[in-house]
């Protein structure tokens, strides 16, 4: 069985995906070694443990390069997040998707809008045609990689979020894509009626009103990512840290 196949297998269980959402090679092996039976990266942490901020400002180049040193040293599925996809186009978009699975990726993100100047919504029937000529690109190449689609009114907080997120979703899901992502969904109620409305496996992220995890399996949520919140915490304690250890003039603060 390759990487994909275990991936998509891991979106099909009845425990949801729980994924270590990851910003270099160190912290991929924390995830494996914590017992995590996927890692995928989160395109903030990532791009700001690189001095960048998020939204297509960190280069490519960097990402395929942490990519193929993180497939080269963790054993479990592995899948990039590529914002919205670093193209205007789909062979662009498509070009680098295949770069990521010559490197070992098992999956991509793609997201549906566009970051740049403000974030916004591409024209829903503009990106299910770009997606159905992504798929074709990538299945003439005989690519396969695990594609999880992101759908941003939720995000983006949108009055109709629900509906626009429904709608899209009725639209992507014909294209061949693999997977649904809907950040900041957090209701139990728009959960409900998320996963009930496609059949493809619903992913959602950590905010501080999501539902426990067990609540989360009861929707039928089949994938659940932290995104940068674990990476942000881990940022805040060092900073404590190392203000503590200049206050204290001592070391003391580590061993505290």
């Amino acid at each position: 069985m390759n990487t994909f196949e275990t991936f998509s297998q891991l979106h099909q269980q009845t425990e949801p995906l729980l994924l270590g959402n990851i910003w270099d090679v160190n912290s991929a092996h924390i995830f494996e070694a914590a017992g995590y039976k996927a890692i995928g990266t989160s395109s903030h942490a990532l791009a700001t443990a690189f001095g960048y901020d998020d939204g297509e400002n960190l280069p490519f180049d960097t990402i395929l390069r942490v990519a193929k040193r993180i497939t080269e040293t963790v054993k479990i599925p592995f899948t990039v997040d590529i914002e919205g996809g670093y193209s205007d186009t789909a062979g662009g978009i498509a070009g680098h998707i295949k770069q990521l699975y010559d490197v070992g990726v098992a999956g991509i993100n793609l997201e549906d809008t566009l970051p740049k100047p403000t974030r916004q919504l591409r024209p829903a029937g503009d990106f299910k045609n770009l997606l159905t000529e992504i798929v074709n690109r990538l299945e003439r190449e005989n690519v396969k990689i695990f594609l999880n689609i992101r759908t941003d009114p939720f995000l983006l907080g949108l009055p109709n979020a629900l509906d626009e997120t429904i709608s899209r979703i009725n639209s992507y899901e014909t294209t061949g894509i693999h997977g649904i992502f809907v950040p900041c969904v957090a209701r139990t109620e728009d959960i409900q009626t998320i996963t009930r409305e496609t059949i493809l496996p619903v992913n959602v992220m950590c905010v501080p009103a999501l539902p426990d995890f067990d609540t989360l399996k009861s929707l039928n949520v089949k994938r659940i990512s932290m995104g940068p919140f674990l990476f942000s915490k881990m940022t805040t304690q060092t900073g404590t840290l190392a203000k503590n250890i200049l206050e204290a003039q001592s070391f003391s603060p580590l061993f505290a």
